[in-house]
This record gives structure tokens, C-alpha cells and sequence, in this order.
């Protein structure tokens, strides 16, 4: 009873079993979608450590053949996963990083200061995050083709980060305005007050500050940039430029002539690693950055 009471001022609420109960369909429908999934990875991943022949007979619980693992190194070398895996490590590491360094300053000035135009900007990046990338990309594949941008396989892949880097810009920026508005300005004054410059404070005070924010918007966007799919399919032009999602796509197309549909899943499993470890390490970080900024 004392412990109960002692909950209850904490927590500043009494337990309400009504409130409990209209809670329960949620619950229901979080259970049923978390089982689900961990039912089709589970199966996934039996199905990389099988045998083609297991997989169609619908054993690969059983392991009657024994456990595969060879699946997984034939899969990184034979099928060119590595290829596939170290493209898309370049692509989402290296737009991250610009993402970071263009969108933190500019997200900042658009938050903190009022000038002529600011308004607009804000308007205009809020349109465009509704625009899907589907609809422009022929127009934006019609102008890089034009320029002559990908004949070759260095600029071919400096393209396509600048398309990944630009067609994030937007989503970032809004982002990252939310988190900055949560940071007090009384740390902003106290620079000033001491003579620091307001692009010092920015990057000594403030961006230290918005790592939470900085963190949760980077995960986002290396996973976005990880899968993406359609600037990859209409941009890249070689088989030594392809991500992870172009390249399995080609992988389950050439499947109908290999049947290796064990070395598919090993490769499935491997690509999805990244984003999975990303999530469990950096869990707290996604939590806190979407719960706001620093408060003073």
C-alpha cells in the first residue's frame, strides 16, 4: 500500500483501470505488428541458413541438411553484396555528413533570425517536403543527362550524393528548426554577453547542445539514403555504382536463372544489418531527439 501511494506521488497520477482498458486495442494492435515481424526475420534468417531445397520443401526449421553458414560468405562474394554494401556505406556515410554540416547552420538562422525572405523559405521548404521524389525525377534525370554528368563512374557517384543530399535538404531543415526551438536562448545571451561571435556560439554552444536532434534526423536519413531505390535505378549506370537495394532487386531477377534463393536471404539479412544495430544502439538518442530539445 505504501509503496502504491508513494508511486502515485510520484508519478502525480492514480492508477485508473478504464483508462487502462482503453488502452488495450492499442496494445493489441503494437503486440500483433511486433509479432508479425519478428516472425518473417525469424523466417528470413532460417531461410539464409538453409538450402534452396529446404526452402521449397518448407523444412528450414528443421536443418536437416545442417547449418549453412557458407550461405552468407557466398553471398558477399559471389553475388557482389560487398559491392553493393560498400556503395551504399559511401552514399548514405558521406550525405549524412554534408547533410549535417549544410542543414544545422541553415536551420539554425531560419529558427533564430527574422529577415526579409525568411518567411518564404520556411513556406517554401514545408511545400516541398510533400513533393515525392517520383515526380521530379524525370525532369531531374532529363538535366543531369543533358550535362553530361554520367559517362563516367566518379562523377556518376558525386551526382548521385548531391541528389540524395538535396532531396533531403528540406525534411533536415524542419527538423532540426523544431529542435532548435527548444533550446533556450538564455545560453545564446550568455556568449554574447562574454563577446563570443554568433557563428562561435553556434558551432561551441548550441550544436554540441542539439546532439539529440543531430543524431535522430542522421538515422532517419542513412536509413532513407540506404534503401533508396528510384534516383538509384534511373542515376546509376553501372554495375560497380549500385546500393544495396538496386542490387538486390537484380539479384531476385537473376534469381530465376541461379535458384540460390538461400545466398538472396543471407544477402537480405546483411543489408538490413546496418539500420538494425543502428536503431538498438542509438535507440535513446531517436527517443530523445523526437521529445525535443534542451530546455534552460
Amino acid at each position: 500500500m505504501l509503496k502504491k501511494k508513494k508511486k502515485e506521488l510520484k508519478t502525480g497520477e492514480r492508477f485508473s483501470l478504464k483508462k487502462e482498458l482503453a488502452l488495450v486495442p492499442g496494445y493489441l494492435i503494437l503486440v500483433t505488428w511486433v509479432g508479425f515481424t519478428a516472425v518473417i526475420l525469424i523466417w528470413v534468417i532460417a531461410a539464409s541458413l538453409s538450402t534452396p531445397a529446404d526452402i521449397f520443401k518448407g523444412t528450414i526449421f528443421e536443418f536437416s541438411s545442417g547449418v549453412h553458414f557458407e550461405n552468407y560468405s557466398r553471398a558477399w562474394v559471389s553475388s557482389n553484396v560487398s559491392i553493393f554494401f560498400l556503395n551504399s556505406l559511401i552514399y548514405a556515410v558521406v550525405s549524412c555528413v554534408l547533410l549535417i554540416v549544410i542543414c544545422a547552420p541553415y536551420s539554425y538562422v531560419l529558427q533564430r533570425f527574422d529577415f526579409f525572405g525568411s518567411k518564404i523559405i520556411k513556406t517554401a521548404l514545408a511545400a516541398t517536403t510533400g513533393v515525392p521524389v517520383i515526380m521530379v525525377i524525370i525532369p531531374l534525370y532529363m538535366i543531369v543527362a543533358r550535362a553530361g554528368l554520367l559517362r563516367e563512374e566518379m562523377t556518376n557517384r558525386i551526382v548521385l550524393i548531391v541528389l540524395f543530399v538535396s532531396t533531403k535538404i528540406p525534411y533536415t531543415t524542419i527538423f532540426l528548426m523544431a529542435y532548435f526551438e527548444n533550446i533556450s536562448r538564455s545560453y545564446e545571451e550568455a556568449a554574447a554577453i562574454d563577446g563570443c561571435h554568433p557563428i562561435r556560439t553556434f558551432w561551441k554552444i548550441v550544436f554540441p547542445m542539439a546532439q539529440g536532434g543531430l543524431v535522430t534526423v542522421t538515422i532517419f536519413n542513412f536509413i532513407n539514403i540506404w534503401n533508396e531505390y528510384f534516383l538509384s535505378l534511373m542515376f546509376v549506370n553501372s554495375e560497380k555504382l549500385r546500393p544495396v537495394a538496386l542490387g538486390l532487386f537484380s539479384m531476385i531477377n537473376g534469381m530465376q536463372y541461379s535458384g540460390d534463393w538461400s545466398g538472396l536471404f543471407a544477402s537480405v539479412i546483411i543489408v538490413f544489418l546496418p539500420t538494425f544495430i543502428l536503431y538498438v544502439l542509438l535507440s535513446k538518442y531517436i527517443v530523445g531527439g523526437l521529445t525535443g530539445g534542451v530546455k534552460g
